[in-house]
């Protein structure tokens, strides 16, 4: 165990990551949460307004902790990526579920400018299609990024009963098709 002193926030986020493995973010209140952490429900009010606040932050959290996303500069270094993190998805679903819920309802989610994955995306794109334009790469980068979500994984999963490797599957015939409608000579010859 780390010496090293845990901010608040932090804390709360660890704590509430705790709690998910026993309930569902609903079933997570405030009071338990300040149970958990050992300190006072107004703490967690003052560091997370809203449970959408929670929420958001609960979902970065786990994002960066749990599920993070090597970088990646080619399409193929991409697919693997996203294979390993949908398998982390599987190992441990009721995470996956918070970032689903979060990117689909919170509105608080990626109010700071795109997230690391959409400026990410473009980068790839930029080396896999030099001369795509400006608006056609941000259209393509926001396909890739939905397939590449937890929102996808969790549709999948919880609609049609898929499992990681399906969803795999899914994934990569998704963006081949989404790459297969840029026009020839856009694309990087490899």
């Amino acid at each position: 165990m780390s010496d090293e002193p845990v901010d608040t926030a932090t804390a709360i986020l660890a704590s509430a990551a705790v709690l998910l493995r026993e309930r569902t973010f609903d079933d997570i209140s405030y009071r338990a949460l300040a149970d958990e952490v050992g300190i006072s429900e107004r703490t967690i009010y003052r560091q997370y307004p809203t449970r959408a606040h929670l929420l958001a932050a609960l979902s970065n959290w786990i994002e960066q902790t749990c599920f993070p996303l090597p970088p990646f500069v080619t399409v193929s270094d991409f697919c693997a990526a996203v294979h390993d993190r949908f398998r982390a998805f599987d190992a441990l679903p009721a995470y996956a579920y918070v970032g689903a819920r979060a990117s689909a309802i919170s509105p608080t989610l990626d109010a700071a400018g795109p997230a690391y994955i959409t400026r990410a995306i473009e980068a790839m794109l930029d080396v896999a299609a030099p001369t795509l334009n400006r608006r056609d790469r941000r259209r393509v980068a926001a396909s890739l990024r939905y397939f590449s979500s937890a929102m996808f994984w969790a549709r999948l999963r919880t609609g049609f009963d898929l499992d990681a490797g399906e969803i795999c599957d899914a994934f990569d015939r998704a963006v081949g098709t989404v790459l297969a409608r840029l026009p020839d000579a856009t694309r990087a010859e490899p």
